[in-house]
């Protein structure tokens, strides 16, 4: 089976360009943990919005997030006077370092994807240039032997 070398150039460009703008889009997501999360009820809002848990919010997949994180208090709970005291605004926090550190958030491609693309690049460059120096030997033998 003879394939042409302009198909697996062609091929091999089509190759990068469609799966290069794909690594950037992966880590775009930012990533949540239960520790990002003041109570329960909050983890299992963000669980109940994506249950395919792209987060790994369920552990043990019961459909119960965090369930390690504490409950909001309830109306019906016993009124104290630490619960009559307003309790300082929070929120939830927004992820400002890399997964690594433990709160969430993208760090970047990984080494194997980094190596890949590398690769990908060396192997498609690798084809252009097979492919001009198959251009030339072929367009050198066409026009014949050379008069001194």
């Amino acid at each position: 089976m003879h394939i042409a070398p302009r198909v697996l150039s062609t091929a091999a460009l089509a190759f990068l360009v469609t799966t290069g703008p794909t690594a950037v889009v992966a880590h775009a997501q930012t990533d949540v943990d239960c520790r990002d999360f003041a109570s329960q009820e909050d983890a299992q809002a963000e669980f109940n919005r994506d249950p395919s848990d792209p987060f790994r919010l369920d552990a043990d997949h019961d459909g119960i997030a965090c369930e390690d994180l504490p409950h909001r208090p309830s109306a019906s709970a016993t009124v104290t006077p630490a619960m009559l005291t307003p309790a300082p605004a929070t929120s939830t926090p927004v992820p400002q370092r890399g997964v690594n550190a433990g709160v969430g958030g993208g760090t970047g491609p990984a080494g194997f994807e980094v190596a890949g693309g590398v690769g990908l690049t060396v192997l498609a460059l690798s084809l252009i240039g097979g492919h001009v120096v198959l251009r030339r030997h072929r367009s050198a033998a066409a026009a014949g032997p050379r008069q001194p």
